[in-house]
């Protein structure tokens, strides 16, 4: 019994992440900090069991992570910016 209440449990936090990763073009560590998860359990979720669950929202998943893996370089090097733009000031 318990088994099936903690699958359930499971899906849910999945579907719940992807759709906001989704709704938000979030990335893996804003989804898991609004979710108090560790970014390791947003990833499953939303690579591997979301693929079970929903592929259709599997592949809006795969789009996003794809363009924010693109975008990574990027964010990289404006947080670098930001840290010593302050530390001039």
């Amino acid at each position: 019994m318990q088994g099936i209440f903690l699958r359930e449990y499971i899906e849910e936090r999945a579907m719940e992440s992807a759709r906001y990763i989704v709704k938000n073009k979030a990335t893996v560590r804003q989804a898991a900090k609004v979710f108090g998860i560790s970014k390791s359990t947003v990833h499953k979720d939303v690579t591997e069991r979301l693929e079970v669950i929903n592929p259709g929202l599997a592949g809006e998943i795969r789009k996003v992570l794809d363009v924010n893996k693109a975008e990574r370089h990027l964010r990289g090097g404006m947080a670098t910016r930001e840290k010593y733009s302050h530390m001039r000031k």
